[in-house]
């Protein structure tokens, strides 16, 4: 099992940054990829961004390309989304997901959840 804990979530004003991280309870060499994604009050979750370790590839939803960017720190369990030029409509209950083989923008292919970070863009 891979715990994950994000921190970073809390309250800006509109075209504020903030930095999501996500620690994982093991060293990352088990994981293929991990994923932020995120769900407002009375709405689905909604994927944001998935990162690849063994190819670096990226990916992001329409809704946050150009603003947000996913990373890792290699050094040691850690993934972060750096959040720029955030809007009302970014704000969300954030989760952090990781799985051991598969690597998509959705959901269903992620295997381990942490319990989510709140986001609250205010204008």
């Amino acid at each position: 099992q891979v715990q994950l804990v994000e921190t970073g979530g809390g309250s800006v004003q509109v075209g504020g940054s903030l930095r999501l991280s996500c620690a994982a309870s093991e060293y990352t060499y088990n994981i293929n990829c991990m994923g932020w994604f995120r769900q407002a009050p009375g709405k689905e979750r909604e994927a944001v961004a998935r990162l690849n370790f063994g190819s670096g590839f990226t990916e992001y939803s329409d809704s946050v390309k150009g603003r947000f960017t996913i990373s890792r720190n290699t050094a040691d369990n850690t993934m972060y989304l750096q959040m720029n030029r955030l809007k009302p409509e970014d704000t969300a209950m954030y989760y952090c997901a990781a799985d051991r083989f598969r690597c998509a923008l959705a959901a269903r292919f992620f295997e381990f959840w942490g319990p989510g970070t709140q986001v609250t863009v205010s204008s």
